[in-house]
């Protein structure tokens, strides 16, 4: 079901997923059909039975992570996580980014988890499926509660987001930061205004991103700039651009990724290139696969992330020599997992 630019949606396709049972199909009726109402999102919520995550990715700096969410109202069209909506048997197009689920019982299970006798610490990374402070969690809280919970427990957190709306946790990330607890990375993509409504949609404004690096680093939280993913011919050009803008807003680090596109998420890109750069389309595509191997999605690791041939080679050049003229490849943190003490109060600081 073919749908042309949505104001204030990212999709512009709802293509049906892996593991649906119904296929949608574009057709001219002859009718003429009013214009159909903005697209609502509902949240709904989900009963997990368990909440973090573990992984043994060699690429990947974390062994285990939490999303308090399914879905994300940002609308990223780049998102590799908009595949898993098939899951649910819903669409990774548009569904992903109007049909939310909550896991509001997610601080409770939390709980659980880390009272285990075997529980080991390790540093917990929050925003590695969707983003955990999207705009829903502004009535939720999920992320809030579960970060009150952690300072309870002093137990180390990264966070990942692209959203500003960071800034309203400030308090207790700032006295996890105190205690070597706590770091974060804002998701920078582009530092264009215009190309960031077409790409994130709901998401913060680079400016407003990058607003909140200051104001995190102002309050003590290690807090650096992920310029992800970079994508050829469209925000290429921009790397240097978002690392000397980073540098600027006293980001204490800063990495990349190369754009990826994972099952339906091919599909879905495609066509939103068609929609808003058709002039560009072709090329973008075409210099992704020469740095996939001729794929658009690589699953190796270590190449998923970067890419691989020339093209590849001298993006990461080019990161290197910026990076390191502003000082941004320099400091590593690492957090404190001794401090760690199983839960057992009643949380505080909602």
């Amino acid at each position: 079901m073919k749908r042309e630019e949505i104001k204030g949606r990212g999709a512009t396709l709802q293509i049906e997923g892996r593991f649906e049972s119904r296929i949608r199909e574009s057709c001219d009726d002859g009718w003429v059909h009013e214009e159909l109402p903005p697209l609502k999102t509902t949240v709904t919520v989900e009963k997990a039975k368990s909440v973090i995550q573990r992984q043994s990715s060699p690429d990947l700096p974390f062994s285990q992570s939490l999303n308090a969410y399914r879905g994300c109202e940002h609308g990223c069209i780049y998102c590799y996580a908009r595949p898993s909506h098939g899951y649910l048997d819903l669409s990774p197009g548009l569904d992903f980014e109007t049909r939310l689920f909550a896991k509001s019982d997610a601080p409770d299970l939390l709980k659980q988890a880390l009272s285990k006798k075997n529980y080991s610490c390790e540093v917990l990374a929050i925003g590695t499926n969707t983003d955990p402070y999207q705009p829903i969690e502004r009535e939720w809280k999920i992320t809030r509660k579960i970060l009150a919970l952690l300072l309870e427990c002093r137990h180390p957190v990264s966070i990942v987001t692209k959203s500003a709306l960071i800034e309203r946790d400030i308090d207790i990330l700032a006295e996890l930061a105190r205690q070597n607890l706590a770091q974060v990375y804002i998701s920078v993509t582009t530092l264009d205004h215009e190309l960031a409504r077409k790409m994130e949609p709901r998401a913060s404004s680079p400016k407003r991103r990058l607003d909140a690096v200051r104001k995190l680093n102002d309050a003590g939280i290690a807090c650096g700039v992920m310029a992800a993913p970079v994508i050829p011919f469209l925000t290429d050009h921009e790397l240097e651009s978002i690392l000397q803008a980073a540098s600027e807003a006293g980001a204490q680090s800063a990495h990349y990724t190369l754009l990826r596109l994972p099952f339906e998420l091919k599909e879905l890109f495609a066509d939103w290139l068609e929609t808003h750069f058709p002039l560009k389309a072709a090329h973008v595509m075409s210099r992704l696969r020469q740095m996939r191997e001729g794929k658009e999605n690589d699953h190796d690791f270590g190449s998923r992330m970067r890419g691989t041939g020339l093209f590849a080679d001298l993006l990461e050049k080019r990161y290197r020599v910026a990076s390191s003229r502003l000082g941004l490849n320099g400091r590593q943190v690492f957090l404190d997992t001794s401090r760690f003490r199983s839960p057992s109060g009643q949380m505080d600081l909602f």
